[in-house]
């Protein structure tokens, strides 16, 4: 289930975002009319995919709440303002990851930039994933060295017999070599 948040002080534009991301997939639309609103609700709802800021709002530009959406959350950001500006505003903003578009954009622009952002979202959120099971990885791998460690330290191991011994009393206690470096690290260290 798709979602996205639109922040507009314009009851007509939020309707209109509304319609277009609806028409995208996102079946769970919902409408803020301000930053405080989107800043309460991040913390206290499941995180948005996609966020549209129509600028400026009536407590603030938007610029910093796209800002910080972008630092403290995986959602998607675009930021609607004015053609005057959208340039100076693109180039502030480009680096979080940010899209700008101008308001008087067609509905086709406004498709393109929301598909753009899911794709890269998508991508984003794939590589967080994988991120995730390499730091797994790489915790698992300092406690298995840990225990060989030990295992040198108190049985007077070589490396490669503590290596083998924890290969071994895996496949025989059919547990993960993070399972029996633990139970060795609690034998051994207390």
């Amino acid at each position: 289930m798709k979602n996205a948040v639109i922040v507009s002080s314009s009851h007509e534009r939020s309707a209109s975002f509304s319609s277009i991301l609806r028409g995208e997939g996102f079946s769970s639309v919902y409408s803020l009319s301000c930053g405080n609103e989107l800043r309460r609700s991040l913390h206290s709802k499941a995180e948005p995919e996609l966020v549209v800021i129509d600028c400026p709002l009536p407590d603030e530009f938007g610029q910093e709440l796209a800002l910080s959406v972008a630092d403290t959350s995986s959602a998607a950001v675009l930021l609607i303002c004015g053609s005057y500006i959208r340039d100076d505003l693109a180039e502030k903003v480009s680096d979080s990851g940010i899209a700008v578009i101008s308001k008087n954009a067609s509905r086709q622009s406004i498709i393109a930039a929301i598909n753009s952002l899911s794709a890269s979202r998508s991508r984003m959120m794939g590589l967080k994933k994988e991120n995730a099971g390499l730091l797994t990885k790489i915790d698992e791998m300092r406690l298995i060295n840990r225990a060989k460690c030990t295992l040198m330290e108190y049985l007077k191991f070589t490396e490669p017999q503590a290596h083998r011994y924890i290969e071994k009393q895996a496949m025989n206690t059919r547990q993960t070599r993070r399972d029996v470096a633990l139970h060795i690290l609690a034998t051994y260290e207390r």
